[in-house]
């Protein structure tokens, strides 16, 4: 029976900017296929433009009703996971999901205040979202429906007994 979900590390970057209106911008960069046993907002590397950080393990939900949406994207050329930021304080954000979805992914970045990005998906996850979509996908066919012609004549004659008492 395959998992209904699946375990990434995050890792996010803090970017220098070069503009007048804001000094650095952070931005989810990359999923792994695994948790490293760092702790959460480890400092992974440095320069002068970019700093990187291990955000932490986060866990990515898997719906059997979303099946058709995981196939969309692991057909799209290049899988992804999305990944939402929000800001906690001044320099302080947490990870406030991650999912597979692409049209929630899509949804996410909606909102306001919340940094999105799509970042590829590792393959060992991608192996996983397979077999979840062949385990539980269901291809529905698409009927268009046909709309019932009002009877202009019924509507008079309901409307007319509405206000009175019987």
């Amino acid at each position: 029976m395959p998992e209904n979900h699946f375990e990434v590390g995050v890792l996010v970057a803090r970017r220098r900017l070069r503009g007048p209106w804001a000094s650095h911008a952070w931005m989810p960069v990359a999923a792994l296929p695994a948790a490293p046993p760092v702790a959460d907002w480890t400092k992974l590397s440095e320069n002068e433009d970019e700093t990187v950080f291990y955000a932490g393990a986060f866990d990515v939900s898997l719906h059997p009703a979303e099946t058709s949406h995981y196939r969309d994207n692991l057909v799209s050329g290049r899988p992804s996971l999305w990944i939402a930021l929000r800001k906690l304080g001044e320099d302080e954000y947490e990870v406030a999901a991650v999912t597979a979805d692409p049209y929630e992914g899509e949804s996410m970045a909606e909102g306001i205040g919340e940094i999105v990005e799509a970042v590829p998906m590792p393959p060992e996850s991608q192996a996983v979202l397979l077999a979840f979509f062949e385990a539980f996908h269901v291809e529905r066919r698409f009927e268009k429906r046909k709309r019932d012609r009002a009877d202009p004549e019924a509507l008079a004659r309901g409307g007319q007994r509405k206000g009175r008492a019987e």
